[in-house]
């Protein structure tokens, strides 16, 4: 069953990949020097890598936030689980604390 958000959220998820593409690399260079560390470095390059992914939900959790100010109380909660799953879905490494942002 599609929700009828699922176009709208799909498009903002393709301009959050665009805007923020050099954020989304960074993430991914940062999780690629944590794997790639010594013991020694590896919690410094983790720390470095969530603080990319803290910087990334937040974007993302503003621009559901944004969006969702403007509808109906009924129709936000909708848009935001919406939102939430297709994050998961499609940008998962931001998706374990968007709810809680």
């Amino acid at each position: 069953m599609r929700g009828r958000f699922v176009d709208l959220v799909g498009r903002q998820l393709e301009l959050f990949e665009a805007e923020y593409a050099g954020l989304l690399q960074d993430c991914q260079v940062a999780l690629d020097a944590y794997n790639a560390a010594s013991r020694d470095e590896a919690e410094e390059r983790y720390a470095d890598y969530l603080d990319l992914v803290e910087t990334g939900t937040e974007h993302l959790a503003e621009l559901r936030d944004n969006f969702a100010s403007t509808m109906d109380e009924a129709a936000a909660e909708e848009y935001e689980a919406e939102f939430n799953r297709a994050v998961l879905g499609r940008l998962p490494r931001f998706a374990i604390e968007i709810e809680d942002v």
